[in-house]
């Protein structure tokens, strides 16, 4: 008999799986985390956007370190109210070397102003 009739199982696989449609929901909807907007940089999470300035910026950096065998790179920004949003390549959907570049002719990058 290839169906299953144990109730509990059926249960947690459903739960389950709607667990995974919300996470893939909010997933999609938050990524790409990071873009310019005219005057903002705009940091998308999970149920806000927030808007940064040029002025509220303070620091914008590259962290490599490596992790099981290849380096990883995180782009860093420190915020003038003491947050710092650290991002992942799959967080910005591209290289975060490529996104400083970007976000340093877009004239966000301190000492720039």
């Amino acid at each position: 008999m290839t169906l299953v009739t144990d109730a509990p199982g059926r249960v947690l696989v459903g739960i389950a799986a709607a667990g995974l449609l919300v996470f893939a929901l909010l997933s999609w909807r938050a990524r790409p985390r990071l873009a310019i907007s005219e005057d903002a940089l705009v940091y998308r999470g999970w149920f806000r956007d927030r808007r940064l300035t040029a002025a509220e910026i303070t620091l914008i950096r590259i962290t490599e370190f490596r992790r099981i065998g290849r380096k990883v790179r995180l782009l860093e920004i420190d915020t003038s109210d003491d947050r710092l949003l650290v991002l992942s390549r799959w967080d910005l959907g591209a290289d975060p070397l490529s996104v400083l570049d970007t976000l340093t002719a877009a004239g966000f990058a301190p000492g720039q102003r």
